[in-house]
């Protein structure tokens, strides 16, 4: 009976031994897995992860990057941890993936709203950056000065000097335009003809139209040819940039969080914009622009 006690005593500590011997390696072994940062087809999207990505390398993670992902599959894919953590904005997450109204409110609100929302599907966000790519009005420099137009209750009130360039369904959108005749009075544009969304700019340069639908970062309104109409009374929602994460990843990856909020305190609207500015605008790879930003204002 004693040599019974004795054997099943060395066999517990054996085991034991072995699981605080596999226990460590297999943490290990998670953790030394690429932390797979994924984006969205467009260039901003693409820009900030590859600066994601570079911090994250830079904090000592190997970092495999998928990027150029479908928007109708991107919250899918870090749902499923096919990607760990991408670029995303509180104003997407609560609107088109949470199916909430975010009209009326504040950066934080928007922020915690996602940060709630995206809970239930086993993510979560970070801090949000001070970038803001929310809805907005760009116009024609030239135009703006010729006719005094700087918010738009400007714009309102000399609409009928305008034309507006619009991408076919801006002027239905009860968030769009018709939002704007309901807060601001009716906008009696000079005309509304619809273009391709991707060359409103290009039409507005051509002397085609003067104003259209934008987004707040565009690179296009860090040239001396555009600029922004500053929505007065503030309609449209804050669109913040943040990192949404697996909260597997983040688990396996304790630095992760810490890293990229140190990169999103940094990107405000002014330096996505330049961003934007050096890859769509000057032609410059979306690479090479994330690489300078980081070594400019990362090390």
């Amino acid at each position: 009976m004693r040599v019974k006690k004795l054997m099943v005593t060395a066999l517990f500590a054996t085991a034991t031994l072995l699981i605080g011997a596999i226990m460590p390696a297999t943490i290990s072994a998670a953790s030394n897995k690429p932390i797979i940062v994924g984006s969205k087809s467009v260039p901003e999207s693409k820009t900030v992860s590859e600066i994601y990505a570079i911090a994250l390398e830079h904090a000592g993670y190997k970092v495999t990057r998928k990027q150029n992902i479908s928007n109708s599959v991107v919250y899918k894919a870090v749902k499923t941890g096919q990607v760990d953590v991408y670029p995303e904005y509180t104003g997407t997450i609560v609107t088109a993936y949470l199916k909430k109204n975010g009209q009326g409110k504040s950066a934080a609100q928007m922020a915690s709203l996602a940060q709630k929302g995206v809970a239930k599907d086993g993510l979560t966000t970070f801090k949000y950056a001070p970038d803001d790519n929310r809805q907005g009005i760009g116009i024609r420099t030239s135009v703006a000065k010729k006719y005094g137009i700087k918010n738009l209750s400007d714009l309102q009130k000399k609409a009928d000097k305008i034309r507006f360039a619009s991408q076919g369904e801006f002027e239905k959108r009860p968030d769009a335009l018709p939002l704007m005749d309901k807060t601001y009075g009716k906008f009696h544009f000079k005309s509304i003809k619809d273009y391709d969304a991707n060359l409103l700019y290009k039409i507005m340069e051509q002397g085609k139209a003067d104003a259209a639908p934008v987004s707040t970062t565009d690179g296009q309104l860090a040239t001396n040819k555009f600029q922004l109409v500053k929505d007065n009374k503030n309609i449209w929602p804050p669109y913040n940039l943040v990192p949404l994460a697996n909260k597997q990843a983040v688990k396996r990856y304790p630095k992760m969080e810490k890293t990229l909020n140190k990169v999103d305190a940094k990107l405000t609207t002014k330096a996505v914009t330049q961003l934007n500015k050096q890859v769509g605008v000057d032609g410059q790879n979306y690479r090479t622009v994330a690489q300078n930003w980081y070594n400019k204002n990362m090390k």
